[in-house]
């Protein structure tokens, strides 16, 4: 059966091909419209939020945290999709109340360009995280790291998906979007089915590791509740999608895409929970789970992990375009311009998996951490209305959450120990806490002293 998943993947490609539409204007490849002008409907945009928002590295993550740390830490990664209802939130604020186009818009009219300035920066990072992260797991289900066949379909992978994502830019990805949902829904049903009926298997083997509070586990369903305040304003794939539809889809595209993406979550990592369950020491969690399910479900596990890659990739690209063309206004907003932007975001993501880290939930904890200096901004400014904010408590609260994820990451890797010997994710939750509480108190002080005449010479 080693076949069948490189047969499988390269249908899904093929017929996300054929059914990316050839973007013919702007307004087609940079805002997702019909060739009708016709903006996309409720099913097309919560399924295209779901499928770009479980990513092949998310479901990984989530399989691996409940390998690890039992059913608790399979429900901290999926506490994070908690972030579908603030976002929607967000969205809402922006658009409705602020009159706002996008979160720039908004950050503009707040901080002028330092604003935009630190924003794009931030999700310019988000961005070539996820090109990076998604590549990596398509590697390693082919091959071992830096083998032959890891390499060649990392880049196959990579070509095919730039392909067609050129070819239709966001229209391309919202229309090969709902397709490979369905298919990563019928793929996750078949395979939970075969879970189910398995006889080596049994519920309870799902309560394996015990709740106690300052374990991994859920010292991360406490990070996870904490961050996802901030989280879905610097995913630019989100914060796009909010701005497609009227109020009403938008609204409820993002109520349905929580419950849907949280039950999908933790359905798959669930398997992880099952491996940890009957692993032996030394054992990783594919090779129990090949154990334990056999070849067939395994397949079905694999497969799910390529489907996700590719819809999120797509996404991802489109949403690199839309950034630099778009928010950031620094070239035309041509087509030619769009596909170039996504060929550069696609050859630095290849750069980073065949040399930079390979530790995949380090780039979730770390943009979001970085993305806690956006909280006090939606506390105060957003959904507060606070318009005497000064710059000064934006610039702190920003060069606070950097440093933090900058240390977070040295921290995780083994390069530092400032924070002492605690577990990572201990250390993730003083963070986090330290960034929210300082950032928020920043911004209460700035306007309390700030006049609001004082804040517009600021911005002017």
């Amino acid at each position: 059966m080693d076949y069948y998943l490189p047969v499988f993947a390269g249908v899904i490609a093929l017929a996300s091909v054929i059914l990316a539409p050839k973007a013919e204007n702007a307004g087609a490849f940079f805002q997702g419209l019909s060739a009708t002008g016709r903006q996309p409907g409720l099913l097309a945009l919560t399924l295209s939020q779901v499928t770009t928002w479980i990513f092949a590295r998310s479901l990984m993550n989530a399989a691996i945290l409940g390998f690890y740390y039992g059913i608790w830490g399979t429900l901290a990664y999926a506490f994070y999709y908690f972030s579908f209802l603030t976002g929607g939130r967000i969205v809402d604020s922006l658009r409705f109340e602020h009159g706002c186009s996008s979160v720039q818009d908004f950050l503009r009219n707040r901080f002028g360009h330092w604003g935009t300035g630190c924003y794009n920066f931030v999700i310019g990072i988000r961005l070539i995280s996820e090109v990076f992260a998604n590549l990596l797991v398509i590697g390693i289900l082919f091959g071992v790291a830096g083998s032959t066949a890891y390499t060649w379909t990392i880049l196959a992978f990579s070509a095919i998906t730039l392909f067609y994502s050129m070819l239709g830019g966001l229209r391309a990805s919202l229309r090969t979007d709902v397709f490979q949902m369905v298919i990563f829904l019928g793929t996750l049903i078949l395979l939970i089915a075969l879970v189910v009926f398995n006889q080596n298997i049994s519920l309870g083997d799902l309560a394996f590791k015990p709740f106690v509070f300052d374990q991994p586990g859920p010292i991360l369903m406490l990070v996870a509740l904490l961050q996802v305040w901030s989280y879905p304003m610097h995913d630019p794939v989100m914060m796009d999608r909010g701005f497609l539809a009227d109020r009403e889809t938008t609204r409820k595209s993002f109520q349905h895409a929580a419950w849907i993406s949280i039950i999908c979550i933790v359905a798959f990592g669930c398997l992880g929970v099952l491996a940890g369950a009957h692993a032996v020491k030394g054992a990783s969690m594919n090779e129990t789970l090949i154990l334990l399910l056999g070849t067939a479900p395994m397949m079905l596990f694999n497969a799910a992990l390529v489907i996700s890659a590719m819809s999120t990739l797509d996404s991802t690209l489109s949403s690199s375009a839309k950034l630099l063309a778009v928010d950031m206004a620094v070239m035309k907003m041509s087509l030619r311009n769009g596909r170039a932007v996504m060929a550069a975001f696609m050859l630095i993501g290849l750069m980073l998996v065949f040399w930079g880290n390979k530790d995949l939930f380090s780039a979730v904890a770390v943009s979001g951490t970085a993305s806690l200096y956006l909280a006090p901004v939606i506390f105060f400014s957003l959904w507060g209305k606070r318009d005497n904010i000064p710059l000064w408590s934006y610039l702190f609260s920003f060069v606070l959450a950097i440093a933090a994820a900058a240390l977070y990451f040295t921290e995780s890797s083994g390069y530092s120990q400032l924070l002492g010997d605690a577990h990572k994710y201990t250390k993730l939750l003083y963070l986090t806490v330290s960034v929210l509480g300082l950032g928020c108190l920043g911004f209460w002080l700035g306007g309390k002293t700030t006049p609001q005449a004082e804040q517009k010479d600021q911005i002017a």
